[in-house]
């Protein structure tokens, strides 16, 4: 590319940042009653990972325990469950200690999946569940109240990620095979697959090129699924699967870039790496890829990880120090903080928004403001849109961003252990 052109391109991006930011404060957005899920006790980490159409959350609660310091995330114990207004349905485990979520993992019929942690120890010391226990591994598909393990492709381990109305489900699994692209000492060395499930069984997805390894993270309703390609260290491409075939989706100049959900539109969201090494929340809409805007003051990146299909987007971005740092919505042209729109009186800062339902309802984390916890527990939270005024907003009040218990690193591991380091650390 010339440099007459490089300047264009620069100056177009540039330009259209500078409107963006300009557009946060400038278009009327909703404001939001807020509900409170909090965490099951005795556990202080609570995230809603999934959220359906009817406002129904998959929430994901554990204990975290900070005087443990290890490369392995610190959770001591962890447990899912779907949150029905007041109701909690705890969803159990597959013999093990421990269960847990990815993006996605909730459809309209109350279906639910994900991995848990079985009584058998891995028996090449693997720990894809990531809680520092060995357990084997195993993908799990949770319906009429009971929860079932999917088959992995031949391997030990599998995650389950998301699943549409139809009962299809997507993630990853071992096909058993030594990863040959794994450097010496990595634990989780065996080759993982996109998978599909369908009727309870597996099958693999496609890789793009000689990639070996790849994890699909969202599928909708048409059965068309997105993801990534790449090897044990390194996510090289976003992908969409449609009809059996694996398509490689446009970065935004530099490799790494990483598909979460797609609606019903055709519409990817996810994150890109642009040519000045910066991840950004970003969006393919007709075969092209674009940012979906700038990053608020303190901020290094972004992702996105739900879209509707009214085109209304949620995702979350860090600091500098890889914390959680804002929950985001990008509608009407503009990217939006949360906190400019969430009632001071819900008590919770958000530093992650997780799902955006077809009613606009979000799910996601949030830090409690005030009180005897007061930046020491995360709650998962459900906000519906709301047509009158509430007063000020947690923007309005909020002192100091409050103190984040935990990395947003660490939390990556335990969502998706081999990619997460590319998504939150991309190179």
């Amino acid at each position: 590319m010339s440099a007459s052109r490089r300047l264009r391109k620069f100056r177009t991006l540039w330009v259209t940042t500078i409107a963006l930011a300009c557009t946060i404060n400038s278009v009327a957005q909703a404001r939001y009653k807020v509900q409170d899920l909090g965490v099951q006790h005795p556990d202080n980490f609570g995230m809603a990972m999934g959220l359906n159409n009817y406002g129904w959350t998959l929430n994901m609660d554990q204990l975290l325990d900070h005087s443990v310091t290890s490369t392995a995330f610190p959770a001591v114990q962890g447990t899912v469950r779907i949150s029905i207004r007041e109701l909690n349905l705890p969803l159990g485990t597959l013999g093990g200690k421990n269960s847990s979520i990815n993006w996605n993992g909730i459809n309209d019929r109350g279906e639910s999946v994900g991995m848990s942690e079985t009584s058998v120890s891995d028996p090449n010391g693997e720990d894809l569940c990531g809680f520092g226990t060995h357990a084997t591994c195993l993908p799990f598909l949770w319906q009429n109240g009971v929860m079932h393990a999917l088959p992995t492709l031949g391997g030990n381990n599998g995650q389950a990620s998301a699943i549409n109305n139809s009962g299809k489900v997507v993630g990853y699994a071992e096909n058993g095979i030594v990863d040959s692209t794994c450097p010496a000492g990595v634990t989780n060395n065996r080759v993982a697959l996109p998978a599909l499930w369908d009727k309870g069984k597996a099958q693999p997805l496609s890789t793009i090129g000689n990639d070996p390894d790849g994890e699909a993270f969202g599928i909708n309703n048409h059965g068309q699924a997105v993801g990534y390609s790449g090897t044990c260290t390194a996510v090289n491409y976003a992908v969409l699967w449609e009809n059996g075939a694996a398509t490689p989706l446009a970065d935004l100049g530099t490799p790494g870039a990483i598909a979460f959900a797609i609606n019903g539109h055709n519409q990817i969201v996810g994150q890109a790496v642009n040519s000045e090494g910066t991840a950004l929340a970003a969006i393919w809409d007709n075969n092209t890829v674009r940012s979906l805007g700038g990053l608020l003051p303190g901020d290094v990146s972004s992702f996105a990880t739900s879209i509707n299909n009214r085109g209304q987007v949620v995702g979350s971005s860090f600091d500098s120090s890889s914390n959680w740092s804002h929950g985001l919505i990008w509608e009407n042209g503009g990217m939006f903080d949360l906190n400019k729109l969430f009632p001071a009186r819900s008590n919770l800062y958000v530093i992650s928004a997780s799902n955006i339902n077809e009613s606009g309802q979000i799910a996601g984390m949030a830090v409690e403001m005030a009180g005897p916890h007061a930046g020491q527990i995360v709650h998962a939270f459900l906000a519906t849109p709301a047509d009158e005024d509430q007063g000020k907003t947690v923007a309005d009040v909020i002192g100091t961003h409050p103190k984040i218990p935990m990395p947003a690193a660490n939390v990556g591991k335990q969502l998706s252990p081999r990619s997460a380091h590319t998504l939150l650390n991309p190179r």
